[in-house]
């Protein structure tokens, strides 16, 4: 874990300098992603450098907005708390006008990430900071991401990392001082974007779908040798399935720091 930690933060420090950015701004959601990124920013640039911003809509629980808010004060980010849901009743009642019915849930999910991703790059332009996006490898693989929403960014800091390994260097980092409350490590995993939303609603666990995309992408097994291995051949196959329909969303992302 340390020696990841000390490429990943030493990458983002070069990749700063060499296109000339001091400062990065990044959304703080309450969830693992944009916490372990943000703590990565900060050992990188210095606290003062990073601004986080929780974008909350109905949909975000309290316990996101606790956190976000506990991780920027531990960690004495410039931190902002805005209220977006105004944007979006506005931008779905506009889109229920032109489609002539209400816009379908996952128009609507979209729009929050996209306002989002809006908000976040106005930032960036107004005060030349460099926007990272948070998503992991787990996700991006499984094309668990918003295009022109929480894809937006300069950067990836954490993108070649799957989310077990993300929890693993949460928990080594939080053993060196603490910079994140234990609920955001414990919590399950959500976007939030729709009433009780869960990763695993959409996703296999974490802990089986990142066992199996490790030998689908980086090992170069064979579906059936992933099948032979003991893993369940229905959710080995409907992995692999989504893992190639998903590479036009890929090819779109921004770069990940290798480590």
């Amino acid at each position: 874990m340390e020696k990841i930690w000390k490429n990943l933060t030493e990458g983002l420090k070069l990749y700063c300098k060499n296109n000339n950015f001091t400062d990065i701004v990044l959304g703080l959601s309450g969830g693992i992603d944009s916490a372990i990124t943000s703590i990565l920013a900060k050992d990188a640039l210095g606290a003062e450098h990073v601004h986080a911003l929780m974008m909350k809509t109905k949909h975000t629980s309290d316990l996101s907005l606790k956190i976000a808010a506990e991780i920027a004060k531990i960690n004495q980010f410039d931190y902002q708390e805005l209220n977006i849901e105004p944007l979006i009743e506005q931008q779905s009642s506009f889109l229920k006008k032109v489609f002539n019915e209400n816009p379908k849930n996952i128009v609507l999910e979209n729009l929050q990430a996209r306002e989002r991703g809006k908000i976040l790059m106005a930032f960036s332009n107004q005060y030349h900071y460099l926007l990272l996006a948070c998503g992991n490898k787990s996700e991006i693989a499984m094309g668990y991401c918003t295009l022109y929403g929480d894809t937006c960014g300069g950067l990836a800091p954490i993108g070649n990392l799957y989310k077990s390994e993300i929890f693993d260097l949460a928990n080594w980092r939080n053993s060196l001082s603490k910079v994140l409350p234990i609920e955001v490590i414990n919590r399950a995993p959500s976007a939030e974007l729709s009433p009780n939303q869960k990763d695993e609603d959409t996703l296999p666990p974490y802990k089986i779908l990142d066992k199996i995309l490790k030998r689908f992408i980086d090992d170069k097994q064979t579906q059936a040798q992933i099948i032979a291995d003991g893993f369940d051949a229905v959710t080995v196959d409907w992995i692999i399935k989504r893992y190639q329909s998903q590479s036009f969303k890929r090819q779109q992302l921004p770069s990940a720091l290798k480590f």
